[in-house]
């Protein structure tokens, strides 16, 4: 039914496009991997390895416009996909989105499958990131009515999409937010807002959260809550140089998994992870400074209890109702991001200041620092990182710096008992424009691992070298050539007979872009590590193999 659904609205789509006024729009994102097994790096036992060989997934958008409606398709494919469980094999396929909009005067209606959030996302995001396979779209209706130009405020109601359904809870929430600026000679403004989310779990789910709570020792006994609600208020102050962001909110009690809470067995021992009944709290506030070539930005970020999903049985990336703002910078260089921060939503304390200054035309100097420590002070990330930035001439542009950081593996990783990761990262960049269309860029990274005392080796999989060569030819073409070479092995490093063994992880990839094209060809041997998008991690397994992708709009 939905693929005929589909294709009637492309028929109407094309048949419409031939009118006066009307719009359509498009664009097709496809992804395929050729898997070749390694057991060596450990990419085996998996079925994409085993016996499939191949996976891949595809989205199609499809948009048109005409008579003041925005009407929009997704057709979404998996097949023998990884991206839901990089451990598994995915396969589906239907109807990812749907919607329809219309402005009347000054209210807006959308219905179907809808992105928005409140504020910075703390209490409610509907948002996708399609590496993680990360789709929560509330599914439902929302209206917005603009009381002035600078003044709105909506509502919505629906349920969180999950994959080709939907999970039980509902989901209702009002927001408003207006802007106000004073002032002629020294004009300054404020942004404020406030929202309001209340989630009402169904009776399905209440009935298996009560039949888990009746196996806990009566002392762990919690009711079963139905509904739950989430408070935020927020704004923006713009002054001069400075602008200053601040946010904080409150989420009534709901029942959650905490896997590090204590449990009571009817021996009289313990075991850690149960369901809790709690309320949650986060405050998150941003100060920023920019002036003359120089800016400042601090952040501070507090929160307790703060998981927020459609049903308290799903976890990791699954089922999120709201976005947390990560506290460690996202770095872009292969081992600088080796180690990332995903965000706590149980117990988080952190900060971040960051500093740019460029001193003239040619030299720029920043640092950046982050400290995350759990509500109890055990560190669980840090990281300082020194970069300069030299342009003497438009043709030549040098970049060089220093990371160090401190990585608790054990608490982000789930690896009992391994001591925390300690790295320090050198690191350079040469970007050089032969001509008005031909670049050259080399980059390399050094990262040297602490030693685990315990296991008598380095930490981890020990020290890394990396080299990058990148060629381009504008606007069509792009060649690089990498390896990531394990040279100093540590702990978790492959290994022959007892003897730990430096590997090289090489990878070569080709882009081609032609007018609203892109194409990607790739080989790629990756080790296992974390992959993470704006502070929402998982942990990868190795990857061997070939990567294709496709990117077209039209």
């Amino acid at each position: 039914m939905r693929h005929i659904l589909l294709l009637l609205f492309i028929g109407i789509c094309f048949h419409a496009a031939a009118q006066e006024g009307s719009k359509i729009s498009g664009s097709i994102q496809a992804n395929g991997n050729i898997f070749i097994r390694d057991s060596l790096i450990g990419a085996a036992n998996i079925p994409q390895y085993d016996r499939q060989l191949f996976g891949g997934e595809t989205w199609l958008n499809l948009n048109y416009s005409n008579w003041g409606f925005d009407v929009g398709v997704r057709f979404d494919l998996f097949n023998n996909s990884n991206l839901l469980n990089p451990t598994d094999s995915y396969t589906a396929n239907g109807i990812g989105r749907w919607f329809i909009s219309k402005k009347i005067q000054d209210l807006s209606i959308t219905a179907g499958y809808i992105y928005d959030q409140i504020g910075s996302g703390m209490i409610f995001r509907a948002w996708e990131d399609r590496p993680l396979l990360i789709d929560n779209a509330l599914v439902g209706v929302r209206l917005q009515y603009d009381i002035t130009p600078n003044f709105f405020i909506k509502g919505f109601s629906g349920r969180q999409k999950n994959l080709f359904g939907q999970y039980g809870s509902v989901i209702n929430g009002l927001n408003a937010e207006a802007y106000f600026s004073f002032g002629e000679e020294k004009p300054w403004s404020i942004n404020p807002g406030i929202g309001l989310v209340h989630k009402n779990i169904n009776d399905q789910t209440v009935a298996s959260l009560v039949n888990v709570l009746s196996t806990y020792n009566p002392v762990d006994s919690i009711g079963a809550r139905y509904n739950t609600f989430a408070l935020s208020l927020y704004n923006t102050l713009n002054l001069g140089n400075f602008t200053w962001y601040v946010e904080g909110a409150y989420k009534t009690p709901e029942n959650f998994f905490n896997p590090l809470a204590e449990r009571t067995l009817f021996n009289g021992g313990t075991t850690l992870g149960k369901f809790v009944l709690e309320p949650g709290t986060v405050v998150y506030s941003s100060l920023s400074y920019a002036n003359e070539g120089l800016g400042i930005s601090l952040e501070a970020k507090r929160t307790e209890n703060f998981t927020f999903r459609a049903d308290p049985f799903v976890a990791l990336n699954r089922g999120l109702l709201n976005f947390l703002p990560p506290m460690a910078k996202l770095h872009t260089y292969r081992l600088k991001s080796r180690y990332i921060a995903a965000t706590q939503e149980l117990s988080e304390q952190a900060i971040q200041f960051e500093t740019r200054y460029s001193l003239n035309d040619k030299w720029t100097f920043g640092v950046n620092f982050s400290n995350i420590t759990n509500l109890d002070q055990l560190l669980l990330y840090r990281d300082i990182d020194f970069e300069f930035n030299f342009k003497p001439s438009t043709k030549l542009f040098f970049l060089w710096g220093l990371q160090m950081q401190r990585y608790n593996q054990e608490i982000y990783e789930e690896k009992p008992g391994v001591p925390i990761v300690e790295t320090i990262i050198p690191y350079v960049e040469v970007l050089y424009k032969v001509d008005r269309y031909k670049s050259l860029r080399f980059e390399s990274q050094f990262m040297h691992v602490g030693n685990d005392v315990k296991a008598n080796s380095r930490q981890d999989y020990g020290g890394w070298l990396f080299g990058l060569l990148e060629f381009s030819i504008a606007p069509h073409w792009t060649f690089t050539a990498s390896d990531m070479f394990n040279i100093a092995p540590g702990k978790n490093s492959p290994e022959d007979n007892g003897e730990k063994l430096s590997l090289h992880y090489p990878r070569f990839d080709i882009f081609y872009n032609i007018k609203n094209n892109r194409f990607s060809l790739s080989y790629v041997k990756q080790v296992e590590g974390v992959v993470c998008t704006g502070g929402i991690c998982r942990l990868e397994p190795a990857f061997n193999g070939v990567r294709f992708t496709v990117n077209s709009t039209f």
